[in-house]
């Protein structure tokens, strides 16, 4: 896991071909907005989160925030864990986020 700054985020993803953004706050959360692109996986519901993660193509790079980087951060450990290869924790989270959200597609 590598802890990044706002600048740090963006500048990465805009090249790397093989990011994958995931949002591990819980939907009421998400509800407020979300990173452009990224994938929701409540990281508080631990059977859905470890579902989840055990299909993730350990190949790729995992770019992971929350609401203020601590549930982040154990995220990125869980998956280190399950050997993936690289993961990012946006550190300060949504609390730090001054980019562009949009608001996810679901319904609480």
């Amino acid at each position: 896991m590598k802890n990044i700054n706002q600048t740090e985020w963006q500048e990465l993803i805009a090249n790397d071909s093989n990011a994958v953004i995931i949002d591990v706050r819980t939907a009421r959360e998400c509800a407020e907005g979300i990173i452009e692109n990224a994938i929701m996986i409540d990281f508080l519901d631990f059977n859905l989160f470890k579902e989840w993660i055990e299909k993730l193509d350990k190949n790729k790079n995992y770019y992971i925030y929350c609401r203020s980087g601590q549930r982040s951060a154990q995220a990125c450990q869980k998956l280190d864990e399950i050997e993936v290869n690289r993961t990012y924790n946006l550190l300060g989270g949504m609390l730090a986020w001054g980019g562009r959200t949009v608001i996810p597609e679901f319904k609480l």
